[in-house]
């Protein structure tokens, strides 16, 4: 891939820039900058994993890596709903499919052209703020790749921070309280010379590295489907399916409409669903009340990012409104029964927000929202976990640093600028 084979651009005031690694509008606007990429058609290219959609991903070079979305028409989920057109677009491990997601999660879709992307732009090393599989996915690509990462977790998730290799250059930082604190930690580590925020929903390399699941769907159904499906914290990965959908109408191939998003959050931990019913794009303190009780009863935690890229120009709104989306919700309970009916259905066990995910289609599907015979493209962020466990090793990274009230934020900061002085 040639160097001017994309370049950046700022949604609100057209600007248009070389990459070196930014995050935001060089105007400052408040959006997210996109990838703007020469190839108009995509290609899929003679490469490993994610990397055959090297056209559509900020990198110019690539990782060995068997990592990809893979996607499926259903039978049995699809019977038991009533539908006639449901694929299934599937990340995890799950063998007999060909999918080698070996984190378990889509997050490592994000992982690998992000690490790519900074080792191509910048010098430094990245830090990641996680509920669990976003650090998890990183810390995998890290482990397959010797390259460092900072990863900043809050204490409950620290389990869910394993690799099928051992990680012998990741710094695991493990804060007491929730997915917030983690991030606010993390930005405090960022100001550190040296460290640079994987960026989350700013990061191009993120959104379109999880665009591969559309991008896969459109491939498999040689069509845009009808409905794309997911649930979500943050909101970015239905962004990033919205983009790539742009993308996709822009071929020529693959259908003029854009599919319509259906979005869901894990009741009762539900901000963007309140206030997009509502046709506001700003999200109010009355959209999360009792957060810390909210979180405690929800099915998937790493659903729950309290300020999530909703109102900004090119985010979650925004997609919704361009798309004719929907946000809805799915409670615990639904998500649960949804899982084991996946399981039973199609064969494998399911991520909690994989669940949630299920949770909300079946709802969609009994209030009358979807029909029986629309294109429906389902996203299974996570899965696979129980058959990691019996084929893959699980090695478990132990905290680096564990942070509560009592820390001295001082030592911390000198003992990470010292870690990150063996790399830079």
């Amino acid at each position: 891939m040639n160097s001017d084979s994309y370049h950046l651009v700022c949604p609100i005031c057209g600007t248009r820039f070389d990459d070196a690694y930014q995050l935001t509008c060089p105007s400052r606007c408040n959006a997210l900058i996109r990838a703007e990429y020469s190839a108009r058609q995509l290609t899929i290219r003679d490469l490993p994993g994610m990397f055959r959609y090297s056209d559509w991903l900020p990198v110019k070079g690539h990782l060995a890596t068997k990592s990809a979305p893979i996607c499926y028409q259903s039978s049995g989920l699809a019977n038991e709903l009533g539908l006639n057109n449901l694929w299934i677009a599937f990340a995890g491990y799950w063998p007999e499919r060909q999918a080698y997601v070996t984190s378990g999660s889509f997050k490592e879709f994000e992982a690998l052209p992000t690490m790519v992307r900074l080792a191509e732009r910048a010098k430094g090393v990245i830090l990641v703020a996680s509920a669990g599989n976003t650090g998890r996915a990183f810390a995998e690509v890290s482990s397959k790749i010797a390259k460092p990462v900072i990863i900043v977790v809050p204490a409950k998730a620290r389990e869910r921070i394993w690799t099928s290799t051992p990680a012998e250059h990741i710094l695991l930082v493990t804060v007491d309280g929730d997915y917030t604190d983690a991030i606010n930690l993390g930005n405090q580590l960022c100001t550190l010379p040296g460290i640079y925020p994987e960026g989350g929903a700013k990061n191009i390399a993120r959104r379109d590295g999880m665009g591969t699941m559309m991008l896969e769907g459109a491939m498999t159904i040689r069509h845009l489907p009808d409905w794309y499906i997911q649930a979500v914290g943050s909101g970015t990965g239905g962004i990033a399916a919205w983009e790539a959908s742009m993308r996709l109408v822009a071929d020529g191939r693959f259908g003029s409409d854009l599919p319509r998003l259906l979005l869901i959050q894990n009741d009762p931990f539900t901000p963007m669903v309140h206030a997009f019913q509502e046709g506001r794009r700003d999200i109010t303190l009355d959209d999360i009340k009792n957060p810390e009780d909210a979180i405690s009863k929800v099915h998937a935690d790493v659903l729950t990012n309290r300020a999530p890229p909703y109102g900004i120009s090119g985010g979650v709104y925004d997609a919704l409104v361009a798309t004719n989306g929907i946000m809805t919700t799915a409670t615990t309970d639904e998500a649960i029964k949804a899982g084991d009916l996946f399981r039973k259905t199609e064969g494998i066990d399911l991520d909690p927000a994989a669940a949630v995910c299920v949770g909300g289609l079946i709802n969609a599907v009994k209030s009358g929202v979807i029909k029986s015979d629309e294109k429906i493209l389902l996203a299974i962020t996570g899965g696979g976990y129980e058959r990691i466990q019996r084929e893959l090793s699980m090695h478990i990274h132990a905290p680096d640093f564990e942070v509560d009230q009592n820390t001295d934020n001082e030592e911390l900061m000198n003992s990470v600028r010292e870690w990150v002085s063996r790399y830079v």
